[in-house]
C-alpha cells in the first residue's frame, strides 16, 4: 500500500503523527472488525469470536476475526451493530457532558447514514429524542433499515438538506456532525480510499464542512453541545475547522478527560487553542478518527415553529390493538397512510413541529394496519424492544433462521395457527401466518439475504 507523498508530507509536525509507525501499519493489511451490542436485545452475541471491549464504549467488543455476518440471524435481528471502534467514542466523549437517560433532551445526527452513531444515541439516551438525517435518498433508505432493525421508539429518520434545519433555532440540546470528508482515516480499512485523496478534494471537504456547520450551528440550544468528527487526518478538516467554530462561530472548545493507557492523541488547535482528539492505527486498536466537542455559549431565539397535526387512529381501531399491546391508555398512537404507529407521549408536540418543516421518512415504531377488521402486525414492531403481546412466539434454530431470512421454506412443529413472533435465541427476527398447509413469511423481501 502506497500512501500518496503529499498526504505524508501534510502531516509532518502533526501532533501524534510518528511516520514510520505509521506507514508500517499501513502495510500490515491488518483489518479490526469490531461490534457493538444492544443493551435491551440479550443475545450470546459472536461468543467465540470476541476478543475484547473497546475500552471506550460500554458496550463495544473487538472481534477475532471479521465473520460473515450476513449469515448471523442476530445481526439481522438488530443485536448489535458492526460499527468502526473509534467512532464509539462518541459516547465517552458525550458522558463526559451529560449522563443519564437523556429525559426532555433533543438530538440531531446530522450526516447519520448509515446509523452507527445514531443507533448507539439512541441507545445512550432511551429518554430523548434522536433526530437521524441523511441528505442523500438513497443512503436514507439504508438509515431507515438500520434505524428499523435497532428496533427504538424514540427514533425520527429525515431525509433533508442541512439548510432546512434553518427554522429550527435554538431546538437542539445536542448536534452530531460526522461531517462528510476525504476518507484518509479509512485507508487501511478501505485501499480504494487512497485513489480518491488529494490536495483538492481535502480544501474542498474542509469548505463543504463549514456550509453544513454555518447551516445548523444556530440550531443549538444555548449551552448546548456540537460533537464535530470526521475520518481523515488532516488539519483542513480537522484543528482548522476546530479554530474556525471557536472563531467565526463563538463556540467554546470542551476538553475530555480520556485515559492514557487509551493511546488517544488529544490536539490542541493552534490559532484558538480548541481540544481535539486524534486516533491513529499504529498507535490503537481502531481507524483514523477525529472527534472535538463545543459549547454554545450565546442564546438564540427559538422561532415558534407551526405544528402538524397527527392523525390518530379510530376508536375502533385502538379497540382492535387492544388484544396486542398493554399500554393503550398511557401511549400514543398515530396514522401514517394506513399504517399505525407508536411514539413516546413525550415527543409528540416535537414530531408535529418536526413534520411541518422536514421530509419524514420514519417516525416511532409501526405497529401494523388493520385491513377490514384483520389486524396485519407489521415488521418494524417484531424487531423493535416493545413488548410483544397477544402473539405466540416460534424459536428457530440457526438453519431455519436463515431459511426465514432468505424467504424460503422451513417446517416448525405444533405451531400455534395464525400470527406468530418467529425468534433465534430469543431475539425475534420477524413474523410469519400459520395456516392449514403452509407458512406465510413476511420478512421485508427487500432485505432477505440473498447469498449462499
Amino acid at each position: 500500500m502506497n500512501l500518496p507523498k503529499l498526504f505524508i508530507e501534510s502531516l509532518t509536525g502533526v501532533n501524534g503523527f510518528d511516520r514510520e509507525s505509521f506507514e508500517a501499519v499501513h502495510q500490515t493489511g491488518e483489518q479490526i472488525t469490531s461490534i457493538r451490542l444492544h443493551p435491551q436485545k440479550k443475545a450470546n452475541v459472536q461468543p467465540d469470536l470476541l476478543d475484547g471491549k473497546v475500552p471506550w464504549s460500554s458496550q463495544g467488543y473487538y472481534l477475532k476475526l471479521r465473520p460473515s455476518f450476513t449469515h448471523d440471524p442476530l445481526f439481522h435481528a438488530g443485536a448489535y451493530y458492526v460499527q468502526e471502534a473509534s467512532s464509539m467514542f462518541l459516547e465517552h466523549a458525550l458522558q463526559n457532558r451529560i449522563q443519564g437517560t437523556g429525559k426532555g433532551l433533543r438530538i440531531l445526527d446530522l450526516c447519520a447514514a448509515p446509523g452507527g452513531k445514531s443507533t448507539l444515541l439512541a441507545s445512550l439516551y432511551p429518554d430523548a429524542l434522536i433526530i437521524s438525517n441523511e441528505v442523500i435518498k438513497s443512503r436514507a433508505a439504508i438509515l431507515v433499515e438500520n434505524t428499523t432493525k435497532w428496533g427504538m421508539p424514540n427514533m425520527v429518520v429525515t431525509n433533508n438538506d442541512p439548510e432546512h434545519f434553518k427554522d429550527f433555532a435554538g431546538y437542539f440540546d445536542i448536534i452530531v456532525v460526522d461531517a462528510p470528508c476525504s476518507g484518509s482515516g479509512m485507508f487501511r480499512k478501505d485501499p480504494a480510499a487512497i485513489n480518491e485523496w488529494s490536495e483538492q478534494n481535502v480544501i474542498h471537504c474542509s469548505q463543504r464542512q463549514e456550509r453544513i456547520l454555518a447551516n445548523i450551528v444556530p440550531c443549538l440550544k444555548e449551552n448546548g453541545l456540537l460533537v464535530y468528527s470526521t475520518c481523515s487526518y488532516s488539519l483542513e478538516e480537522d484543528e482548522k475547522i476546530a479554530d474556525w467554530l471557536v472563531s467565526e462561530m463563538k463556540l467554546a472548545s470542551c476538553k475530555i478527560s480520556i485515559e492514557s493507557q487509551w493511546n488517544i492523541v488529544e490536539t490542541i488547535s493552534i490559532q484558538t487553542n480548541a481540544y481535539g482528539y486524534r486516533f491513529y492505527p499504529n498507535k490503537l486498536k481502531g481507524e483514523g478518527f477525529y472527534l472535538a466537542v463545543f459549547q454554545k455559549t450565546s442564546a438564540s431565539l427559538p422561532d415558534q415553529l407551526r405544528e402538524a397535526l397527527l392523525v390518530k387512529p379510530s376508536k375502533s381501531e385502538l379497540e382492535g390493538l387492544t388484544p396486542f399491546v398493554t399500554d393503550i391508555s398511557e401511549a400514543f398512537y398515530f396514522k401514517q397512510n394506513n399504517s399505525i404507529r407508536f411514539l413516546p407521549p413525550a415527543f409528540v408536540n416535537d414530531l408535529q413541529a418536526l413534520s411541518s418543516r422536514l421530509y419524514i421518512k420514519k417516525a416511532g415504531i409501526e405497529m401494523g394496519e388493520f385491513k377490514g377488521k384483520s389486524w396485519i402486525p407489521s415488521h418494524e414492531w417484531a424487531v423493535s424492544v416493545l413488548p410483544k403481546s397477544g402473539i405466540p412466539s416460534l424459536q428457530l434454530d440457526k438453519e431455519s433462521a436463515i431459511q426465514f431470512l432468505k424467504r424460503g421454506n422451513f417446517s416448525v412443529e405444533a405451531a400455534n395457527p395464525g400470527w406468530n413472533w418467529v425468534a433465534f435465541q430469543e431475539v425475534t427476527l420477524g413474523l410469519v401466518k400459520v395456516l392449514p398447509n403452509r407458512i406465510n413469511n413476511y420478512y421485508p423481501s427487500e432485505w432477505r439475504i440473498l447469498k449462499d
